[in-house]
């Protein structure tokens, strides 16, 4: 296996692996047949520990889209909960927090969110005077809160109204605490504990900057983080070809649906022109779909759930975006291929959704090209990637995607940076060839670590 270094810490290794009866040509790859590539990870879709300082200028930055928090009555000791998880009566009575005291940030503004339940429903209230419950089944039907925040985790919830909610003597959340609370021990104070602030992908640092804002710093993003300058490097060290991760709205340029920002599609046409320019090839990698299909920062989710596989529209408006891809790029003379999908959750995404996609988006690329190449990532998870090689996706150029993550692997944890690197070599090679020569799809390692 070949591992390639560029000066990019993020950027993952990639290598083509196409073994029939030798090595298998890539028609068209400058240095010979072997795809020696990177992941230009971080740049068309944000992933927040490749470029933490994107965030660094959001206001309650650790409050962001998909946050989870608790919060506990400082007069009664007790947690707030939303029983058996949502769809019944929100209560402070628990002495302590799990699933059902959580709650997942959406944000409207730096200071006004809803609140969403472990089941998926919100927090509402009917005025003035009411009771919280958690009936609300969609964010249109759910409430606002503005959160005030004092330097020790102390905070008011308040509607919009401007009434406090306070956690009353019978254990109730009520929208009529008296005049404007102090921070004192009262019933209108609660302590906040952020339990989880994890995602930082598109949809945060969209909708944490408000559109305004982040059109200039994605703008300044998108023009600096990888330039002509980066692909002439490439070229200089024997790299011929890029992976490109985009997301769903690129097709909706340049005037995506909020909270997205325009932009990525001029700096894919721009890759492409660099690319021709070095004679390196690119491989399109639709990296976030519509809902999410993995719940990650890096498929756009706003607050870590997986809505893709459940929605027949978000199916058909993915099979959208790959058409707008394979109809604009098709007879670029540096495209190399389209991936369909990137890391679908063996959890959430069930093969009898998956497949169909698949099979479809590659009648959707066949439509414009016979010879790009199609690629199917594996499912993420606890799934063979025999299961892709036995649905019959397609006959010509069809390509699995493999994603070999050590990292979080607990049967790497004691192996030394030699033992990782030997694995790679021997155990992991002998994989490779086994599924290069099962007589199916290529084999492709998109991703991994050691």
């Amino acid at each position: 296996m070949e591992l390639v270094l560029s000066k990019w810490v993020f950027a993952f290794a990639l290598t083509w692996w196409a073994t029939f009866s030798g090595v298998y040509s890539v028609e068209g790859l400058r240095g010979g047949s072997k795809v020696r590539g990177v992941n230009l990870g971080g740049w068309l879709v944000v992933e927040g520990w490749i470029k933490p300082s994107l965030f660094d200028g959001i206001p309650n930055g650790d409050m962001l889209d998909g946050t989870e928090v608790q919060f506990k009555s400082v007069t009664l000791q007790k947690y707030m909960c939303a029983e058996n998880g949502g769809g019944m009566g929100v209560t402070v009575d628990r002495d302590a927090a799990s699933s059902w005291e959580t709650f997942k940030l959406w944000r409207v503004s730096a200071s006004e969110f809803q609140f969403r339940t472990s089941q998926g429903q919100f927090l509402t209230c009917e005025g003035e005077g009411c009771s919280i419950s958690a009936s609300a089944n969609t964010s249109s039907e759910g409430k606002s809160f503005y959160i005030e925040r004092n330097n020790n985790n102390r905070v008011h919830l308040k509607l919009l109204s401007g009434a406090y909610l306070q956690a009353t003597i019978g254990n109730q959340l009520t929208a009529d605490y008296p005049g404007k609370p102090g921070w004192d021990d009262n019933a209108a104070t609660f302590e906040m504990t952020i339990v989880a602030n994890n995602l930082h992908g598109d949809y945060q640092l969209a909708n944490g900057y408000g559109h305004s804002k982040v059109k200039d710093v994605l703008k300044k993003h998108r023009n600096s983080f990888i330039t002509m300058e980066d692909f002439k490097f490439l070229y200089r060290h024997g790299i011929n070809a890029v992976r490109i991760p985009v997301g769903w709205w690129i097709a909706f340029d340049p005037n995506p649906p909020a909270p997205f920002i325009g932009g990525s599609l001029e700096a894919l046409d721009n890759a492409f022109s660099w690319a021709q320019a070095y004679n390196i090839k690119c491989i399109i990698d639709l990296h976030a779909a519509p809902g999410s299909q993995n719940g990650m920062e890096h498929s756009a989710s706003r607050d870590g759930t997986t809505g893709w596989p459940t929605s027949p529209d978000y199916i058909s408006q993915t099979l959208d975006v790959i058409d707008f891809l394979a109809s604009r790029y098709a007879r670029h003379p540096a495209l190399l291929g389209i991936e369909l999908l990137n890391e679908p959750s063996a959890a959430s995404v069930p093969l009898e959704v998956l497949v169909p996609y698949y099979k479809q988006g590659y009648q959707i690329v066949r439509k414009y090209s016979s010879t790009a190449y199609v690629i199917i990532c594996q499912r993420i998870g606890n799934a063979d990637p025999m299961e892709l090689y036995q649905a019959n996706i397609g006959s010509n150029n069809l390509v699995v995607d493999l994603h070999y993550y050590n990292l979080f692997d607990t049967f790497f944890v004691n192996m030394s940076s030699e033992d990782n690197i030997q694995f790679i070599y021997k155990s992991r090679e002998t994989q490779l060839q086994a599924l290069s020569s099962s007589n199916g799809p290529l084999v492709f390692i998109g991703k991994g670590n050691g």
